[in-house]
């Protein structure tokens, strides 16, 4: 009975240290020293089906703001940054939803963020399923396209 419970107890601290580590493999960390390219790239290493672009933020006419997509990929977020905004990693997780995404950087950058899902061979905005975590929206992605590809 006792090698019974303590194999249980072993196997389940080995579970919830394989989750801990899990855990701390999908996620990253982005910095305002990295450049457009880069937070593209380990966003889309974590969330293969997803993927997140910037747009500069405008002010057109009666104050309607006008996104323009940047195609500078080598300039860093900090060259983006807010005024008298402090230094601030963004955490990125499959636990996050995109509307704190988006709101992350917003926040933090003179960036308009959107993040899009795979759908076969296209690209949708999430704006109907913000609400959805990254996660979910790559399962989602990944799911579709896989469906498409079987037809």
């Amino acid at each position: 009975m006792t090698i019974v419970m303590n194999y249980v107890f072993a196997t389940e601290y080995f579970c919830s240290l394989i989750k801990i580590i899990l855990t701390d493999v999908m996620s990253v960390a982005l910095n305002d020293n990295m450049n457009i390219a880069t937070v593209q790239q380990l966003f889309n290493e974590l969330f293969p089906f997803l993927k997140i672009e910037f747009f500069e933020k405008e002010n057109g006419f009666n104050s309607v703001t006008i996104k323009k997509r940047i195609h500078s990929v080598q300039k860093k977020l900090l060259d983006y940054k807010l005024p008298k905004e402090p230094y601030k990693e963004i955490c990125i997780h499959p636990d996050m939803t995109v509307t704190e995404l988006e709101k992350e950087f917003n926040g933090l950058y003179k960036l308009h963020t959107q993040v899009f899902r795979r759908s076969g061979n296209i690209w949708l905005e999430t704006t109907i399923t913000d609400g959805w975590t990254l996660k979910e929206q790559n399962n989602q992605g990944e799911m579709i396209t896989a469906q498409i590809a079987n037809k």
